[in-house]
C-alpha cells in the first residue's frame, strides 16, 4: 500500500463559525483572503503578512514547479538567487532610490550603510553582470530568473496575499546584445508566460501597460477579470487592443486606432513583461564584447509573475461564497477518498476497498501523492463531503453503502470543477477520476 496523505494529519486550523453568527472581519477585504483563513490555509501574522499553512504549501509548490518547467522548457530560462539585501548604492545608481517612494523598505546595517530589501532586483541582476563585464557576444542571449520573497511596504495591505507586504514572486531578466535580439527575447517569453496561463486554466486577458518606475519601452500586463481588482482596463472594440486606463492620454478614446468604441474591465495583475533597454545596464555598466572586440552596452528586459497574488487571485475569481475552487493543476489535492464512519454497518464491507483504491490511484502518474484520505471516521460522511466541498478538492470519491453490495460495488464520484455526480463501479470509477484530473494536463 502506498503511503498515505491522511486529513487527520495535515495542520489546518480550520476557523469554525457558528450557524447564524454574524461575524465582523475587520481585517478581511476579500472573498479570498475569507476562504484561506476560514479553511485553515493561512494566518494572518501581523499587518500585511501571513503564515502559509501546510495546505496552501501543497498549492504554492506546485505553482512554483508548473512556472519553473514554463520558464525552463519555453523561455530557456536558467533559475538562481539573488542576494534579498541590496545595497542601496545600486539603487542611487539606477536612479531609483527616490523615485522608487516610501514603499521601499530599508534597512541600516551595524556599519550604517542602507540596505534595500528587494522588492524587485534590476539593480542586482545587473551588478552581478556588471563584475564579470564585459562577456563575449557568444554568451547571450543570457535568461535567467529566480523564485524568491520580495518586500513593498504597503501603506494598506488589502485583499491577504493580492496586496502584501511579504510576497512570493518569480523574476526574470535577460540580457540581449542588441534590441532586435531583446524584442525576440521579449516574444519569445511571452509566448511561454501564454502556455503557463492555458495551462494554469484561468480566463485571463493580456493589455498593453505603462512602463512607469520600471523604465523601457514595451511592456504587457497579464491580468484575471475581478470585482476586487485595483486596475481599470480599457478594451477597444473596433481594433480588437486591451489597454491598462494608466497607458491611455485619453480616457475615452483608443490609443491604437482612436476609436471611441472601448469598453471597461477591472482587472487583479498577476504578471508583467518589460523591455527595458538599457536603463540599468547603462547606469551599472553591465556590458559585452562585440565582434569588433569593443565593449557595448547590453539591452535587459524584465518578466514578473506575482506567485502568492497568482493563487489568491485564482481562488478569488473562480471560488464561491462558501467553496474554495482551485485551478486544478495547483490544487493542494487533486483527489479526495472518504471511506465509511468508524462503527457504521458498512464499514467492514465497504472499507477494504479504500486500500485497493489508494494502490491503483498510486499507478497514475497524473495521481501519484495527490490523493488524501479523510480519516476522520469519527465524523459523518456527510460532513466530511461538506468540508470537502468547502476545501475544494477538485474530485471526491466516497465509499459508502453503495460500496457493500457485492458484484456490484459502486462509488460516489463528486466533480466539484463542475459541480456533478455519477455513481460507478471500481474500474469506472478510477476511468472518470483520471479522465476528471487528464482534462488540465
Amino acid at each position: 500500500m502506498p503511503a498515505m496523505h491522511r486529513l487527520s494529519k495535515i495542520f489546518q486550523p480550520v476557523l469554525v463559525v457558528p450557524k447564524n453568527a454574524v461575524i465582523k472581519h475587520q481585517d478581511v477585504t476579500s472573498k479570498s483572503q475569507r476562504l484561506m483563513v476560514e479553511q485553515g490555509l493561512i494566518r494572518q501574522a501581523g499587518n500585511g503578512t501571513f503564515y502559509i499553512l501546510p495546505m496552501l504549501q501543497r498549492s504554492l509548490q506546485k505553482t512554483i514547479a508548473l512556472v519553473d518547467s514554463h520558464m525552463q522548457r519555453y523561455a530557456e530560462a536558467e533559475k538562481l538567487t539573488l542576494p534579498t539585501l541590496m545595497s542601496a548604492d545600486l539603487w542611487r545608481k539606477s536612479g531609483r532610490l527616490d523615485s522608487a517612494g516610501p514603499e521601499l523598505m530599508k534597512t541600516i546595517d551595524r556599519h550604517e550603510k542602507v540596505q534595500i530589501l528587494g522588492p524587485t532586483h534590476e539593480e542586482s541582476v545587473t551588478a552581478l553582470l556588471a563584475a564579470i563585464s564585459p562577456v563575449s557576444y557568444r554568451q547571450f542571449p543570457l535568461r535567467v530568473y529566480q523564485i524568491t520573497t520580495k518586500f513593498r511596504d504597503e501603506m494598506k495591505p488589502r485583499f491577504g496575499l493580492m496586496r502584501a507586504k511579504e510576497f512570493l514572486m518569480k523574476d526574470m531578466y535577460t540580457f540581449d546584445v542588441g534590441t532586435k535580439e531583446a524584442h525576440e527575447t521579449y516574444e519569445l517569453v511571452n509566448e511561454a508566460y501564454r502556455r503557463f496561463f492555458d495551462a494554469l486554466g484561468v480566463p485571463y486577458v493580456k493589455v498593453s501597460g505603462d512602463s512607469g518606475l520600471m523604465g523601457g519601452s514595451i511592456s504587457h500586463e497579464y491580468h484575471f477579470l475581478s470585482e476586487v481588482g485595483e486596475d481599470q482596463l480599457v478594451h477597444c472594440n473596433a481594433c480588437g487592443m486591451s489597454f491598462n486606463q494608466e497607458k491611455l492620454t485619453s480616457k475615452s478614446k483608443c490609443e491604437q486606432c482612436h476609436s471611441e468604441s472601448i469598453a471597461r474591465q477591472t482587472g487583479i495583475e498577476i504578471a508583467h513583461a518589460f523591455i527595458l533597454e538599457d536603463k540599468y545596464s547603462k547606469a551599472l555598466g553591465a556590458k559585452y564584447l562585440n565582434q569588433t572586440g569593443k565593449p557595448a552596452v547590453l539591452q535587459m528586459g524584465c518578466y514578473g509573475i506575482g506567485i502568492t497574488r497568482l493563487i489568491a487571485a485564482s481562488i478569488e475569481v473562480l471560488s464561491s461564497e462558501q467553496d474554495i475552487r482551485w485551478p486544478l493543476p495547483i490544487a493542494p489535492f487533486k483527489v479526495c477518498l472518504i471511506p465509511p464512519k468508524k462503527g457504521s454497518k458498512e464499514e467492514p464491507g465497504a472499507g477494504p476497498w479504500l486500500e485497493k483504491m489508494l494502490d491503483e490511484m498510486d499507478r497514475l502518474p497524473a495521481l501519484r501523492s495527490d490523493v488524501v484520505v479523510d480519516d476522520r471516521t469519527s465524523l459523518t460522511i456527510g460532513k466530511r463531503l461538506m468540508d470537502a466541498r468547502k476545501t475544494g478538492f477538485p474530485v471526491v470519491v466516497v465509499i459508502s453503502s453503495k460500496a457493500t453490495n457485492v458484484g456490484n460495488e459502486l462509488f460516489e464520484v463528486f466533480n466539484m470543477q463542475q459541480g456533478t455526480q455519477v455513481v460507478l463501479g471500481f474500474n469506472e470509477t478510477l476511468s472518470e477520476v483520471k479522465r476528471i484530473c487528464d482534462s488540465h494536463t
